[in-house]
């Protein structure tokens, strides 16, 4: 047995009716010269995205920088972003183009003109007409006014929330609303990146470039997001370029039959060239992976040069090396966090641990010695993951106002042994030698020559890597599964040299 319920739909609507006639008026759509469709984009202005890449522009480089970037590689860049630019649909635009020193494969682009490829991508890229490809498709988002839709979008979103939650007096219907506002502004959706790609194509076949290559670089993107899950241990998560641009399975099947409708519609043009080794050539001395600006892991160790400390983690651990701290992570769920905090108050480590970091003036805090600095460690009981765990901290002063610190999670239960060496982790800490500094050197890429002799697993032998050295270099040079070196051909390596 059900009760029934009578809803009188003429009151029901009524909100919904007062929403749409404030929504209609604001609703202006345009038609988008480089797509020829209709978008409503009307709540940022062309003079608004420039204003907004500008300021956003200034906080990227300033975070982010370009200064372990050669002057070659930036008109590289430059020349190629150029070429693009000028068969756009969009000529009141000032393009611009910028490598941030970084070793994450990412490419993205601001409102006003303003793309930006990293360090790492340009290193995956195997030609020019890869990284053309890259640039072409950012440059689509912004001849498409993406930024300025997806903005549009999620003002009036926003709006119409705010309004339905007025009329109908509902906290939830704001909430839900909003919630759908803010994940449609993070992220472009699929139709605007297929709609990049389209557009992407189309500007490599006109620059000259093999309009192919789009789809080439993607599978290798693919490729090296395995690769680098694979190695990291965080299969299944997103990768960084994927996180701004949606991957769907079938992307590559379209790109690929997008440039073959290209090239039939315009078959005077020609297939156009990758200039593979002129471009590989100019990557030799690139820096590769991690700077010494935000240290090197190298093995079971942990450098940096700028910062002049280095420590080292048990074996079997694995170091990631994160933007504001090293996590070291172990096989059986222990975790090592290293990070540095300012102290104002320049509190001894021991009043800094209970006073400052725990906020537990009763904690048991024992004084230490890690190699001449002064230091302080507590432990307590806590949960990791949903298990108990003891839980160590650990505070050095490395300098005044400056302290840096360590904190371990060890599992109940953990091998005495891990336990024995994650200590003396912490004891590791201390300033770089001479021999530390040359062990600290940046990876670089080597462009180099096979000879007849050469294989991958050769080829793979020069480079400083003990784990999937052979799935490294394969993924380096874009090259397929079973994929032979060919003799005389180039190919990127990675030389600690």
């Amino acid at each position: 047995m059900t009760n029934t319920v009578f809803i009188n739909f003429q009151s029901f609507f009524k909100p919904l009716i007062a929403v749409a006639a404030v929504i209609l008026p604001l609703a202006g759509c345009s038609t988008n010269p480089a797509t020829g469709q209709t978008q409503f984009a009307a709540l940022m202005s062309p003079a608004q995205e420039a204003n907004v890449g500008a300021s956003e522009h200034q906080k990227i480089m300033q975070e982010t920088g370009d200064r372990n970037v050669p002057p070659e590689i930036k008109a590289i860049v430059a020349e190629i972003g150029a070429k693009l630019a000028a068969h756009t649909e969009r000529p009141d635009v000032q393009y611009k183009f910028f490598v941030l020193d970084t070793p994450d494969v990412n490419a993205f682009a601001l409102p006003g003109g303003y793309v930006y490829v990293t360090r790492g991508l340009v290193a995956l890229a195997n030609s020019e007409a890869e990284l053309a490809a890259v640039i072409a498709h950012e440059i689509g988002h912004i001849t498409g006014r993406h930024s300025a839709e997806r903005y549009s979008h999620g003002v009036l979103t926003s709006l119409g929330a705010a309004v339905l939650a007025a009329a109908i007096d509902s906290q939830a219907a704001s909430q839900a609303l909003g919630v759908g506002s803010d994940l449609y502004i993070k992220s472009y959706s699929r139709g605007q990146e297929h709609e990049a790609d389209g557009l992407g194509v189309r500007y490599l076949l006109r620059a000259g470039f093999d309009p192919y290559a789009m789809a080439s670089f993607l599978e290798n993107l693919q490729r090296n997001d395995q690769l680098q899950a694979a190695l990291s241990g965080r299969a299944g998560k997103t990768p960084t370029y994927f996180s701004t641009h949606p991957q769907t399975a079938d992307r590559v099947t379209q790109v690929r039959a997008l440039a073959q409708q290209a090239m039939a519609e315009s078959p005077d043009i020609g297939a156009g060239k990758d200039f593979r080794a002129h471009y590989i050539n100019a990557l030799d001395g690139l820096m590769y992976g991690d700077s010494p600006d935000h240290g090197f892991v190298r093995g079971n160790a942990f450098y940096h040069p700028e910062m002049n400390f280095m420590f080292t983690v048990p074996e079997g651990f694995k170091i990631s090396n994160q933007p504001t701290q090293v996590v070291a992570t172990g096989p059986n769920g222990a975790v090592m966090i290293f990070d540095t905090a300012s102290n104002p108050q320049q509190l001894e480590p021991a009043a800094y641990i209970a006073r400052a970091w725990l906020n537990k003036p009763d904690v048991p805090v024992q004084p230490m010695d890690v190699n001449g600095k002064a230091g302080a460690t507590a432990a307590m009981t806590g949960t990791v993951g949903g298990q108990t765990a003891e839980i160590r901290v650990i505070a050095v002063e490395w300098m005044p106002g400056q302290l840096f610190r360590f904190q371990i999670a060890m599992p109940q239960g953990a091998n005495p042994a891990v336990v024995e060496d994650l200590k003396r982790s912490s004891y590791s800490l201390r300033q770089l030698s001479a021999e530390d500094r040359k062990a600290a050197r940046p990876y670089i890429v080597r462009a180099v020559t096979a000879q007849g002799s050469d294989n991958v697993a050769t080829m793979a032998r020069r480079m400083p890597f003990n784990d999937m050295p052979e799935d490294r270099f394969r993924v380096l040079n874009g090259m397929n599964p079973g994929q032979q070196v060919q003799a005389g051909q180039i190919y990127k390596v990675i030389s600690d040299k």
